[in-house]
């Protein structure tokens, strides 16, 4: 570490954050009124640190949960219905059917995508006929698979969770507020969550042939929410910088998810302010409204309102999602792209002296900068143990270190744990730092080139003969074999450093989208499952499609493959456009 790095994880102290963290447990943060005044709060913390703040109030559309039950069977059980769900305050009564276990339908394009093509298309083979039914499935709330129980015929669907308690979540999978172009796709249905004792009372219940009446109320439409952001400029490269944020809306208090995120991003404010002459492009640093009721509502506000300023001058964006929990000692299953993965490794050893483990960021965490090409590492990153998570019997959760309070009421100020909370802070705020003043953006695109081939060689076994990804494997296949110049003459100074770091946003730009987005840079593509290359990843699934959808599928790879040959190529020529000039100059030395 550098005399700099040093003197800035020093400077970190809990004061501040816990101050925030203890006061946000006392504010339910569901309602944008509630979510205002939590919002002031923060603004009067940092105005007292001295540290400027903007004070953005768009307009959100958001659907706030309010009360459900299922009365079946002379009982009536407690539930929670699902962001966007229908209003349905007098219930709806029918049979109740099991749409789990072995005929769990899968997510996205795959087999029996009554999604896509019609509850006719392939329908799952065994499964109970839902047409009519009020659907019971095991799992926490999934607005794909809740779309393909209602294409099969279902008229409403509770998940069952996997323990005492009922989580929170949303059934929409949009991102954000639809345009004209989604909106009818909006969600039009009603489901709820229920725990999993009672959930199995309803599946024997089920089996027997018994009905059920679901009664959900909701409140939804536009409301003005405040969305503060710190921008803390840096002295070399202003108009360049890397964004932080992560959402201060909550179900309930929302302790873990996410009062200790607030606080560490609050922390990271003070420290970097105080410290701004040592910054060499800017820091911004956001608090998002609206994760929880708008589908990263306030992220998506964002994103849309500045596109063209985050796509231009963006060089990375990092979530701040629940970190400071209790028992979270190891850090695994860290979100970020392949491209971040050594630099954001080496941040978190050089904190913590341990070890960590990456994975392909989900489509969630308000990871709303994708389409526009912007890289992206963390979310949630501390996590208890496994062997720790088993001898407590926990099932998984996304958020709060992987304590199971996450989303439910429980989610109080005995989940934060003070001394993880500053390990935390400094591992956010070395990682931002570090990246705001690399001299080369730490982005190898070695790594997710080498992956593309990888990907592309399973995609065209999986696929035969029967459309022809060639042109696609030697396209990445070239792009893999032009980086490594190009590095060696970046890190050797031959390429100099501001035409580099242009190169590598522009990789950025390209790459981002073609891995993790099907829409273009402006739009937002749903929130489901994205396997790497979507666009010819149905390569693995041509069996799936029978008859006349076979050849839809074809011209879904097809055209796909254009896209993927097309921007492979293009980055390969901004990296040749430098190497080639580059090796020219060496030569002549």
């Amino acid at each position: 570490m550098t005399d700099d790095e040093s003197a800035l994880l020093a400077d970190v102290t809990i004061d501040a954050p816990w101050a925030l963290v203890e006061a946000f447990s006392k504010i339910v943060r569901e309602h944008p009124r509630d979510c205002n005044r939590a919002a002031d709060l923060l603004v009067k913390q940092l105005d007292g640190l001295g540290v400027p703040v903007t004070v953005h109030a768009p307009k959100l559309y958001l659907s706030l949960p309010g009360t459900a039950s299922v009365e079946a069977d002379g009982k009536t059980f407690r539930a929670k219905p699902a962001a966007f769900s229908n209003a349905v305050p007098d219930g709806i009564e029918a049979p109740l059917a099991w749409a789990g276990g072995d005929t769990e339908m899968p997510l996205g394009y795959g087999p029996n995508s009554a999604a896509l093509f019609g509850e006719g298309f392939d329908p799952v083979p065994g499964a109970p006929d839902l047409k009519g039914k009020i659907a019971l499935y095991p799992g926490m709330l999934n607005g794909i698979k809740i779309r393909q129980l209602q294409a099969l015929g279902a008229v409403a669907a509770i998940a069952v969770n996997p323990g005492q308690e009922i989580h929170w979540g949303g059934l929409n999978p949009q991102w954000g507020a639809p345009d004209l172009d989604d909106l009818a796709d909006r969600p039009n249905f009603i489901a709820a969550s229920i725990n999993n004792p009672d959930g199995m009372a309803l599946k024997a219940l089920a089996e027997a042939g018994g009905k059920a009446r679901l009664k959900t109320t909701m409140e939804e439409g536009w409301y003005e929410s405040k969305l503060p952001v710190v921008e803390i400029p840096g002295t070399e490269e202003p108009e360049k910088f890397v964004l932080l944020h992560g959402h201060y809306d909550a179900w309930d208090v929302g302790v873990g998810d996410n009062a200790t995120g607030n606080a560490a991003m609050l922390e990271v404010a003070r420290v970097l302010w105080k410290h701004r002459d040592k910054l060499k492009r800017s820091v911004r640093i956001a608090w998002w409204p609206g994760h929880s009721a708008g589908r990263f509502a306030g992220s998506t506000w964002y994103s849309d309102a500045f596109a063209v300023d985050i796509h231009e001058n963006c060089v990375a964006q990092s979530n701040c999602d629940s970190p400071g929990c209790r028992w979270a000692t190891v850090y695994e299953n860290i979100a970020m792209m392949p491209e971040n993965g050594p630099f954001t490794a080496r941040a978190i050893e050089d904190v913590t002296g341990l070890p960590s483990v990456g994975m392909r960021p989900p489509p969630a965490n308000d990871y709303s900068f994708t389409n526009l090409g912007v890289t992206g590492y963390y979310s949630s990153i501390s996590r208890i143990p496994q062997e720790v998570r088993d001898a407590k019997g926990y099932y998984y959760v996304m958020g709060n270190g992987a304590n199971i309070e996450w989303h439910t009421e429980r989610d109080t100020l005995e989940v934060a744990d003070r001394e993880i909370l500053v390990r935390d802070i400094r591992i956010y705020l070395l990682t931002v730092f570090r990246n705001a003043n690399a001299r080369l953006l730490p982005l190898d695109w070695r790594i997710p080139a080498e992956e593309f081939v990888a990907t592309i060689d399973r995609y065209r076994k999986a696929a035969g003969d029967r459309i022809d990804l060639d042109p696609a494997r030697q396209a990445a296949v070239a792009l893999k074999d032009a980086l490594p110049a190009f590095y060696k003459a970046a890190e050797s100074g031959r390429i100099a450093p501001a035409e580099a770091n242009a190169a590598l946003l522009r990789l950025s730009r390209i790459l981002v989208p073609l891995n993790y987005a099907r829409k273009g840079h402006f739009s937002h593509d749903w929130g489901t499952h994205v396997p790497p290359l979507p666009d010819l990843a149905e390569a693995r699934h041509l069996d799936r499609y029978p008859g006349d959808a076979s050849g839809f599928a074809q011209y879904h790879l097809l055209r796909g493959r254009n896209r993927v040959v097309a921007a492979l190529r293009e980055a390969t020529a901004v990296v040749q456009a430098l190497t080639r000039p580059a090796a020219r100059a060496s030569a002549a030395e």
